[in-house]
């Protein structure tokens, strides 16, 4: 059964049960009915401040969290527990902290090499070594760094170590959860042009979950932005840049920073009111209209959900 999508999402829905009281526990909706679908080598960023459930969503992904409810399809085939090890080899991670997400005791052949153990994708330990060898090279790491331990590289190379562990398994489809988020602007530009290099020797497929939206209109052809839990604009990425439908994103944007000084005191900054509402204790209605210039009486009666306005732009709001 094959698909045009490589990964389709269809309604994902993670709550976390908190303890309220003494005998009460609340769901949390970290995500809240979130769909998508992302073509082969494609990139899909997803945006929205701290808090918002980019990272809950890449990890109920790939079943790193159990999904309260909803459908991920991967090329048409629904995943669920019983398959997941399977597609584990097609859908791998680069996690957020290169500091936390590298085991200390390891040595880097280790990490790198572990992917292919779990998977038995070498048939003799020369073989196992070469393909490690040859994933280093590809991310730009030297063969004598093999034996060398994770402490020992700069914020840089761990993440490179991580990429190279999440390519060991030749997949098509990576979920990079804030990878680049914790690196210098310098280094942040190599592992940018890194990965755009390897999405086109590979033709692997990416989630890239950031708060950057520079680094976001760069690296991705779409961009969905989030908003407590849920999806509130989807489109091609110059198009939601260029014309933003959301107020939401029509704020978020707003804070970019602009290099032309003449161009800044133009700009218009959008600056909401209030604060993030907690996800235990939502606004009836759309999510955002406590904090919306343009809410009326019919944001708080119902959630508005995300409508197709051509050209492939959705936009969840009744405003616009």
């Amino acid at each position: 059964m094959s698909s045009e999508y490589l990964v389709e999402v269809e309604d994902l829905k993670q709550y976390f049960p908190i303890k309220t009281g003494f005998f009460k526990t609340t769901p949390l909706k970290a995500v809240d009915g979130v769909s998508f679908n992302i073509k082969p080598g494609e990139t899909l960023g997803l945006v929205g401040e701290s808090g918002c459930g980019k990272t809950t969503v890449g990890r109920s992904l790939l079943r790193l969290y159990e999904p309260t409810g909803g459908t991920i399809k991967y090329m048409g085939e629904e995943i669920t527990a019983a398959n997941m090890h399977e597609h584990r080899k097609h859908m791998q991670m680069v996690f957020q902290d290169p500091y936390s997400s590298l085991n200390p005791r390891m040595t880097v052949e280790d990490i790198i090499g572990e992917p292919l153990d779990v998977h038995k994708l070498y048939s003799s330990k020369q073989e196992r070594r070469d393909k490690i060898l040859g994933l280093m090279e590809l991310v730009g790491l030297n063969a004598e760094h093999a034996t060398r331990y994770a402490h020992e590289f700069s914020g840089g190379q761990r993440q490179r170590i991580g990429i190279a562990r999440a390519l060991a398994v030749n997949p098509k489809f990576i979920v990079c959860d804030e990878a680049v988020s914790a690196l210098d602007v310098s280094i942040q530009a190599q592992v940018i042009n890194m990965f755009e290099d390897l999405q086109e020797k590979l033709g692997v497929a990416y989630l890239f979950i950031a708060h950057d939206l520079l680094v976001v209109r760069h690296i991705s052809k779409r961009i969905a932005v989030m908003y407590l839990g849920r999806v509130v604009e989807i489109g091609d990425a110059d198009e939601v840049y260029e014309n933003p439908q959301h107020p939401y994103t029509q704020s978020l944007l707003s804070a970019v920073p602009i290099p032309d000084p003449v161009m800044a005191k133009q700009s218009q900054r959008i600056v909401l009111s209030g604060d993030v509402p907690s996800p235990l204790n939502m606004p009836s209605g759309c999510a955002f209209r406590s904090r919306c210039r343009f809410a009326t009486e019919k944001c708080a009666q119902e959630c508005p959900k995300l409508e197709d306005r051509g050209n492939g732009r959705q936009v969840a709001c009744f405003h616009q």
